[in-house]
């Protein structure tokens, strides 16, 4: 891989996948970032980046779904290796706006893979980022394999799970180099305030209501952003092609404790004046549609075939994660200073 085209590499998960790659990996290569820069795609997420890596880091702003832009990005840059991660991604605006989803999610993804079919002569590897959502909702024991049928409950997993099968198809009909991996809930730097772990950070700092669905027992599997980078560049490195491959934390928590962790955690590193418990803020709010119950990744044919663990427990990756916003409040005041923001409150109903 000489010429990496990473879709969506403004937006938290791309971002700090770039910034893996370029800065810690034996990569010489050149990145090619293309982002359309929707409300999520925030270029502050990789401020510097090209100065740091002259002639190896290209950024365009360009939408998936135009397939001219992409064909002459495929051109200009010989692109031999796609990295996919642009998708919308917010299961709440799915509800809402399952328009967009169908369009980035489906459309955008079939774009690419006809652009990839079209230089096949050239094309390496198409890598696919998906989501354990796919999947639908456990109950109270078992985990998410590789061969686990797929049971979307939202109109972001249904888009997502349309995605993977369209990868998968290219891969046996056309004989592409495709590998897909599907992964837990991610958490870390740069990761915009719509899902669940920013947003409760960013309130809690502020002293603003902290909305939780329902009763807050639904369970996730965490992922701290850094070792799903780093495990999808191996995929990328390593990865049988054709093969799909599972990434979880081994991080099973309910969204309430979840909550209740972070609270403590802001308590002790940014107490407030008067020591009120940020665990007061708590609210619980109506719950969403279609809300799946459990999800938890079998991440061990990963482990097995390629020698991947998670480096990080829950513990010390939402610390570092906490102290991250907290010495990035400029990043902080860009984000929700933007009208999505008050789309957000108004959905919680603030």
């Amino acid at each position: 891989m000489k010429n990496i085209l990473v879709t969506g590499g403004c937006g938290f998960i791309g971002a700090n996948f770039i910034r893996y790659v370029l800065g810690e990996t034996d990569f010489t290569g050149r990145i090619i970032n293309v982002d359309k820069l929707t409300y999520a795609g925030n270029p502050e997420n990789l401020a510097e980046i090209d100065k740091q890596f002259p002639e190896r880091y290209y950024f365009v702003k360009a939408d998936i779904c135009d397939p001219k832009a992409m064909r002459m990005v495929f051109e200009r840059f010989s692109i031999d290796a796609v990295c996919h991660f642009a998708a919308e991604s917010h299961v709440d605006r799915s509800i809402v706006e399952p328009d967009a989803f169908i369009k980035t999610n489906i459309i955008g993804t079939f774009n690419l893979l006809e652009l990839a079919r079209f230089f096949q002569d050239k094309i390496i590897l198409f890598h696919h980022i998906s989501t354990d959502e796919v999947y639908g909702s456990l109950g109270e024991s078992g985990y998410f394999t590789e061969k686990t049928p797929y049971s979307p409950n939202s109109p972001y997993s249904a888009s997502k799970a349309a995605s993977d099968h369209l990868v998968r198809s290219y891969g046996k009909t056309y004989d592409l180099p495709v590998t897909i991996s599907n992964c837990s809930n991610n958490y870390g730097p740069y990761q915009f305030p719509e899902k669940l772990i920013p947003l409760t950070i960013l309130n809690a700092l502020e002293g603003k209501p902290l909305p939780v669905y329902g009763t807050g027992l639904n369970v996730r599997d965490w992922l701290y952003v850094a070792d799903h980078c780093k495990a999808v560049w191996l995929i990328m490195r390593k990865g049988k092609p054709g093969a799909t491959y599972n990434i979880g934390g081994r991080c099973e928590m309910r969204n309430i404790d979840v909550v209740r962790i972070i609270c403590d955690m802001i308590d002790e590193l940014a107490p407030k004046p008067g020591n009120r418990p940020r665990r007061d803020l708590i609210a619980f709010v109506k719950d969403r549609p279609g809300h799946d119950q459990r999800y938890a990744i079998d991440f061990s044919k990963l482990q097995s075939e390629l020698g991947w663990v998670p480096a990080e427990s829950f513990e010390t990756g939402i610390k570092k994660t906490i102290k991250w916003y907290l010495d990035n409040k400029g990043w902080i005041e860009s984000v929700i200073s933007g009208e999505y923001m008050s789309w957000i409150k108004r959905q919680y109903e603030w």
